[in-house]
């Protein structure tokens, strides 16, 4: 099973406008200072985008190339992939996701639903309500 990472879509407003991004061309590009210790599982992988707290889409991870500014560019598939929504805490930079802890696919004309806000998913969690 691969790996899978998390990232938040930093400065996109809308999952319309990241789809546009990632859709562009014949790859997307996500660049990095560094590159994962545990990169090599993580080929085949996906980078799942957090947008508004939210885990809602997913990119698979086709590579990871170095630049000449010892940087890293991490090689996506040009193919943003809908999940089930959950959320997600913000973080910087990317966090590690186990495949069993990934949210799934959602089926061709599936509605996404809408996720939890952030603070109340909080207060929900501490009342062991969910």
């Amino acid at each position: 099973m691969p790996l899978h990472m998390t990232k938040i879509a930093y400065r996109t407003k809308s999952l319309d406008a990241l789809r546009e991004w990632v859709e562009a061309g014949d790859e997307a590009h996500m660049h990095t200072r560094y590159l994962p210790k545990r990169h090599e599982e993580m080929i085949g992988g996906s980078l799942f985008w957090i947008l508004d707290h939210a885990i809602v889409a997913r990119s698979e991870i086709l590579g990871f190339v170095q630049r000449p500014d010892n940087h890293w560019t991490i090689r996506l598939a040009p193919l943003l992939v809908p999940v089930e929504p959950k959320h997600k805490r913000a973080h910087q930079g990317w966090r590690y996701l186990e495949d069993k802890n990934a949210p799934r696919d959602l089926a061709k004309g599936e509605e996404p639903g809408v996720a939890i806000p952030g603070r109340l998913h909080g207060r929900l969690t501490k009342l062991g309500l969910i």
